[in-house]
C-alpha cells in the first residue's frame, strides 16, 4: 500500500472537541440509500462477537485482553490490552488520540490489526507514525460518533475525520470500502463498538 501525503487537518485538541460534540443521543448521520437518517440505538452488549480472528483474542475473562476485559475499560485503553491490536495503539498514543477516544461518549472503531498495519512498507509507515497531522487524518477515518451493531453496520458512515466509509455485507460478513474486511466484529468496550479490519483504511487527499 502507497500512503499519501494527506493536507495538513485539524489540531488535536478541535478532533477531541469533535468526539465530545456528539450530542447524548449519539445521533449521526448515515446514508444508505441517498438519504439520512438519524439512529440512536447502541450496540447490544449481550450480543456476541464474530470472526475468524476473534480467537486470537485471549479467552480468560480475568484478562484484561479478553472481551470482557475489555468491556470494562474505554476504548483506547481496552485496545492498549488485545496482542491483536498493539501497532493501532502505538499509532494512537503518537497521534494523541488516547484520551479523547478514551472519553468520547460513544463512538465505532474500525480497528485494523497488526498484520493490516504490516501490509504497509516499514519505511512508509515510519514517515505517518512520524506525521501527527497525516496520522491524526487517518486514525479518525476509523471512527464513527456512533456506536453500530452489526444489524447496523451496512451503509455509508460520515467518519470523525469528516469523510465516509461505507460498510457492504450482513450478519457476519463484512466488508469495509469495498476491501478490508471485518475479522472480529462486535467487540464492546465501555465507550464503543470496535470492528476489528484486515487492512488500514485510507481517507481521500
Amino acid at each position: 500500500m502507497r500512503a499519501t501525503r494527506f493536507a495538513a487537518i485539524a489540531t488535536f485538541a478541535v478532533v477531541a472537541a469533535s468526539v465530545a460534540a456528539c450530542d447524548s443521543t449519539n445521533e449521526s448521520t448515515s446514508d444508505t440509500g441517498g438519504s439520512a437518517t438519524a439512529t440512536t440505538a447502541p450496540a447490544s452488549p449481550t450480543a456476541a462477537q464474530f470472526g475468524a480472528a476473534c480467537s486470537a483474542v485471549p479467552a480468560d475473562p480475568s484478562n484484561p485482553g479478553s472481551f470482557a476485559g475489555m468491556a470494562d475499560d474505554p476504548v483506547a485503553t481496552a485496545a492498549s490490552n488485545n496482542p491483536v491490536l498493539k501497532t493501532l495503539v502505538t499509532a494512537v498514543t503518537k497521534a494523541q488520540l488516547v484520551d479523547s477516544l478514551n472519553t468520547a461518549p460513544a463512538v465505532t472503531v474500525f480497528a485494523p490489526t497488526n498484520d493490516a498495519f504490516g501490509k504497509i512498507p516499514a519505511a512508509t509507515l515510519d514517515k505517518v507514525l512520524a506525521d501527527k497531522a497525516q496520522l491524526t487524518k487517518i486514525l479518525t477515518y476509523h471512527v464513527v460518533p456512533q456506536r453500530l451493531a452489526p444489524e447496523q453496520l451496512a451503509g455509508t458512515h460520515t467518519t470523525l475525520e469528516g469523510g465516509a466509509i461505507t460498510v457492504a455485507g450482513s450478519g457476519e460478513s463484512f466488508t469495509v470500502n469495498g476491501a478490508s474486511g471485518v475479522v472480529c466484529g462486535n467487540v464492546q468496550t465501555a465507550n464503543a463498538t470496535v470492528y476489528i479490519v484486515d487492512s488500514v483504511l485510507m481517507p481521500k487527499a
